[in-house]
């Protein structure tokens, strides 16, 4: 692409747009279950007393969202990147769909699932394709656009979800997903034409492309009436039949039309191989692997648990060990062979600082979206709905500080903008860490302090992108994409965790060193336990700050304009 070609950059601009709506729909869903999850658990047979076993639905997304990010973001490398969103916003559509029409816990997790590696995967696709589009010294105010509009959608997704479920059930906030999916996906075609594209294997004849559209249209439909089973059929005396279960089976996929529906999803994996072979045999899929299986047990182990109340999951001493072992095994295998899944030379320069920057931000942001709504149904509300307005004056911060902070990238190196708004969050969360049992019944302080909070927060993500893309090498700005992302989402579960088993330690100790506590008094326990959450938040954003300083202090110059930009190997 070259900025003198004026119709080409507004494509890629309009591209780039519809890609970050596509982020922004992908954060929404991340949050859009917290009001939802009690009917979702009813919709699948789950009572209010089986909150444990509801946990799938939410780990299960985020599973999907971390676990294979760094194989999306090699993909991203190699393969056109309208090719890469349009794939995941079509996993992110079927993953809605699923989802919608669940009756049984299963297959609503495989649901959530796939919403999480479609969603996911958009993130690093919208991060390299800003690197595709701009020269360095000219990203600073994309990188922020994309960072607002991701955070927007996480503000945007609860109320949503409320504005839905006052009109409806829990089910349409899935279909409208798909839709909304549709529409995007058919955005990324529009704005994508015009652009170059690489052919990876060899030409595949017509009649294998309507065989697969066969297979694909035969799955859709005999698996989707399989898990929808309307009355209208499995009442039906005539059309009955296939939708009885087979034996003593409840599940609808043990049922004639179920199986004919899992045959036919069999055939259309076997067709699609023809498609996605070329590319796969060209990334070290072992490695992905074993880099799923590290990040999946690290999510599992702590996103199962209940945070206000333990801190490893059910399965957390079995699944750490397979985590280690793991990436033991995925680092040998880096250090073995010639072309791993990331490359040599990804992590280098400002991309170390950034990624453990990332890690402190995604634990400074966890502490707060979770803690603020404990703190505020210990001390102000039985509401999950009050306490959720508590927590929206931080999350509305974010994006404001996102926009600014990319902004300032053209005046300003990135440690300049990253450091002070981290150490703007840091003292924030020192002064947040002494709130009472009645801090927030009042409104100035707790507003400003987490509008400054959120605002500290949102200054950093664009620097920390632009220090990080703009030091890995253009031909891996997918990779690095998708381990900055890994990084914060690292930072929110295992930090969370870390923090969270202080926090419990003191809050037991003081429980323990009473003699029948009073109500009055186990909820001054839980306070102090939401204080010390907070102490270890603003102690890491501290930290944060200070290697926020390693991202450079210079600005990035723009290149010469009127010379293309070096494109990356999927152009």
């Amino acid at each position: 692409m070259t900025s003198t070609d004026a119709a080409a950059s507004t494509r890629d601009k309009a591209l780039l747009g519809t890609a970050s709506i596509a982020v922004a729909l992908a954060a929404a869903d991340t949050y859009v279950v917290v009001l939802a999850l009690q009917d979702m658990m009813n919709g699948v047979g789950l009572g209010v007393d089986a909150l444990q076993k509801a946990t799938p639905i939410i780990s299960g997304f985020l599973l999907g969202y971390v676990a294979v990010l760094p194989l999306i973001g090699r993909l991203t490398d190699l393969v056109d990147r309208r090719r890469i969103l349009g794939v995941c916003l079509a996993l992110f559509v079927v993953g809605s769909a699923v989802t919608a029409i669940s009756a049984e816990l299963p297959v609503m997790v495989t649901g959530r699932f796939l919403q999480g590696v479609g969603g996911g995967g958009l993130v690093p696709a919208t991060l390299a394709l800003v690197t595709e589009i701009w020269a360095p010294g000219r990203r600073g105010a994309a990188f922020g656009v994309v960072g607002a509009v991701q955070e927007i959608g996480s503000v945007v997704g609860p109320l949503l979800g409320a504005l839905v479920l006052a009109v409806s059930d829990w089910r349409m906030i899935f279909w409208l997903n798909g839709l909304l999916g549709i529409l995007l996906a058919i955005g990324i075609v529009v704005t994508g034409r015009g652009r170059t594209r690489q052919r990876l294997g060899p030409a595949i004849p017509r009649w294998w492309h309507l065989l697969t559209a066969l297979a694909g249209a035969a799955t859709v439909v005999v698996l989707g009436l399989a898990l929808w089973a309307p009355d209208s059929l499995t009442t039906s005396i005539r059309w009955g039949g296939p939708f009885v279960p087979y034996g003593d089976h409840t599940s609808r996929l043990l049922t004639p039309i179920g199986v004919g529906g899992l045959i036919a999803l069999a055939v259309l994996c076997v067709l699609s191989v023809r498609y996605w072979w070329p590319v796969a045999r060209r990334v070290d899929v072992i490695g992905a692997l074993l880099i799923a299986v590290a990040l999946g047990a690290l999510v599992l182990t702590f996103a199962a648990s209940n945070p206000e109340k333990q801190v490893v999951g059910p399965l957390g001493w079995w699944l750490l060990p397979l985590a280690v072992i793991a990436a033991a095994l995925c680092v040998w295998r880096q250090r073995r062979i010639r072309n791993p899944l990331i490359p040599s030379g990804v992590v280098t320069g400002r991309v170390r600082p950034a990624l453990v920057v990332s890690v402190c931000v995604g634990t400074a942001i966890v502490a707060i979206v979770v803690d603020i709504p404990v703190l505020a149904r210990l001390t102000m509300t039985d509401s999950q709905t009050t306490a959720a307005l508590v927590l929206l004056r931080f999350l509305v911060a974010v994006p404001v500080g996102a926009l600014l902070g990319g902004w300032l990238l053209r005046r300003h190196g990135p440690a300049f903008i990253a450091a002070p708004g981290l150490l703007i969050t840091g003292l924030a969360l020192l002064q947040m860490s002494t709130w009472g049992a009645h801090t927030l019944d009042s409104w100035l302080l707790p507003t400003a302090m987490l509008v400054l909070a959120g605002f500290g927060v949102g200054l950093a993500i664009a620097p920390v992108n632009d220090a990080a893309l703009h030091d890995a090498p253009q031909t891996a700005h997918g990779v690095a994409s998708s381990l900055l992302v890994v990084a914060r989402m690292i930072g929110m579960v295992v930090g969370l965790a870390l923090l969270t088993a202080i926090g419990l330690h003191r809050f037991y100790g003081r429980v323990q060193s009473l003699h029948n506590p009073t109500k009055a008094q186990v909820t001054d326990a839980g306070v102090l336990q939401v204080q010390t959450v907070f102490l270890g938040a603003a102690v890491v954003a501290l930290v944060a700050a200070a290697l926020a300083m390693l991202l450079g202090r210079h600005v990035h110059r723009a290149r010469d304009t009127s010379q293309p930009v070096a494109e990356p190997v999927n152009s």
